[in-house]
């Protein structure tokens, strides 16, 4: 079956300005994930429009966002601690899932990250297997599980060597 050719998302920073239609993917996107797990309250789906607002201001917080056309289709957010950044709510619009939009922004994280990170970890669902296996792909191995709650979460972590991602192999 031939594939068209992956339009790229136009991939930048979400603002204050975006906070609406972000809310609006994220629930999209992890509403599958709620009920998979049967719990309607995970921390995405409860988070208020205020929540969000402030979060996007919080300092060592990037909110990457990923559009497709005028339409935000899939984000994710970095939190930066130090050397460490910690990648999470990462969302893709349902009908545009498998598509390799969220391939994009996971390789778009590396160059967005400042000066400095060694070591970029990433946790999900131990029992979202696409998340996990995305994840592999792109050299994050598994570290350990940690139950909160009703949920179990996977940590995976990719040490970055030496000019990781801003050198291209020939």
């Amino acid at each position: 079956m031939g594939r068209m050719t992956q339009p790229d998302l136009d991939i930048r920073s979400v603002t204050i300005d975006d906070a609406g239609e972000l809310l609006t993917l994220r629930r999209a996107a992890f509403v599958t994930e709620a009920q998979q797990y049967g719990d309607p309250h995970i921390p995405p789906l409860t988070q208020t429009l205020e929540e969000l607002q402030e979060d996007l201001q919080r300092e060592g917080v990037i909110t990457l966002g990923g559009w497709y056309g005028h339409r935000l289709v899939g984000s994710i957010r970095m939190l930066i601690e130090g050397p460490k950044a910690t990648l999470g709510r990462f969302a893709v619009a349902p009908d545009l899932q498998g598509q390799g939009f969220g391939t994009q922004l996971l390789m778009a994280i590396l160059p967005h990250l400042p000066e400095g990170i060694e070591e970029v970890w990433v946790f999900t669902g131990r029992d979202s297997v696409h998340n996990l296996a995305l994840y592999a792909k792109h050299g994050y191995e598994h570290q350990h599980d940690q139950t909160a709650g009703d949920l179990t979460y996977a940590y995976l972590r990719k040490i970055l060597g030496d000019g990781d991602g801003s050198q291209v192999d020939a």
